[in-house]
């Protein structure tokens, strides 16, 4: 193992260091952050066998370009449909490959998705911040923004020859509409609110950040509840303010707010919806706490299932070819 040196040669805008989050400082008025797409980061780590929740890069759609200065590192991208250049070849995200001396890496935005992740075989080296690298997009704590220009170290970089590849995607995510459960205070709502966000079509709108998800459709009306107190609030909560808009909010979301929130998303799905862009279309559906939380333990379930397999070395490429059956057939003259 030795270090790889990568300089930024160019970072859009949200390209942030982030690990598994941090937990336990919400009563303090300290977001936990962390992944917008907690199972793409997960499986980004996974695949290479990093420990679960050690520091990658989230990309936006903004996109990120690197140039291995020293050292070679082995990495992996998932998250969204995003286009990954590299060695003159074209691929799409949810694979691994090495990075050599020399070589330069561009991740863009592709067809679908809005956040990718980039991690390393080796410890990106980074600030932390209450025991966190972590980056809060609004203040910059933790380890903070990559900016173009910047170099980033690799520590304990590592080859693996043995991982190289696509990265089998995971089937599991729901692909029907956001679940979630109403409340906990519709009541503060006028009598068709709750039924409108269940029924109409809202769509994302460019009002869109760590933070949260502003949504277009039709007005959820309040019913005097604007002056109700601050509350705590969490990731999925839909917050609708005075003028009857509603907004999901997101890793970095407040820690308090005022705005009445008419329904949460459960934390399985707000994954899902963070992925999505501007122009996309959103449906709700209903479900009750109890079937909130077995769908959340189902989930829990079959991602840990799913990171296990992906975690398993492949082999070298003689292991692997011996494998496969390259040959389906002979034929005689």
């Amino acid at each position: 193992m030795s270090e790889a040196v990568l300089s930024v040669s160019f970072a859009g805008p949200l390209v942030t260091v982030q690990d598994a989050g941090r937990p336990g400082h919400m009563r303090y008025g300290v977001p936990a952050s962390g992944p917008m797409d907690r199972l793409a980061f997960d499986a980004a780590n996974a695949a290479l066998g990093n420990p679960q929740g050690i520091s990658a890069i989230e990309i936006s759609l903004g996109g990120l370009m690197l140039h291995c200065k020293e050292g070679a590192v082995t990495l992996a991208i998932t998250g969204g449909e995003f286009v990954v250049e590299h060695g003159g070849q074209k691929t799409s995200s949810w694979t691994i490959l090495t990075l050599q001396k020399g070589e330069r890496l561009a991740i863009r935005a592709g067809t679908a998705g809005s956040w990718a992740y980039l991690a390393f075989a080796g410890r990106l080296g980074s600030e932390d911040w209450l025991g966190s690298q972590a980056t809060h997009s609004t203040s910059g704590f933790g380890g903070g923004a990559v900016r173009t220009g910047q170099s980033l170290e690799i520590s304990e970089a590592a080859i693996r020859g043995d991982r190289l590849g696509a990265i089998p995607q995971p089937e599991f995510p729901s692909n029907g509409p956001i679940r979630v459960v109403t409340g906990p205070q519709d009541h503060h709502f006028e009598e068709n609110a709750v039924a409108c966000l269940l029924a109409d079509v809202f769509t994302v709108t460019d009002a869109y950040d760590r933070m949260g998800m502003r949504l277009k459709g039709p007005l959820l009306g309040l019913d005097g509840a604007l002056s109700i107190p601050s509350e705590p609030v969490v990731r999925g909560s839909v917050q609708v303010s005075g003028d009857g808009v509603a907004t999901v909010l997101l890793a970095d979301h407040q820690t308090t707010g005022g705005y009445p929130k008419i329904a949460t998303v459960i934390s399985c799905d707000t994954d899902r919806l963070a992925q999505w862009r501007a122009g996309q279309p959103v449906r709700f559906t209903s479900i009750s706490s109890a079937q909130a939380i077995e769908d959340v333990r189902h989930f829990t379930v079959q991602k840990t299932r799913y990171l296990e397999q992906i975690s398993v070395p492949r082999g070298s490429l003689e292991q692997r070819l011996i494998r496969e059956n390259l040959i389906h057939g002979c034929a005689f003259d």
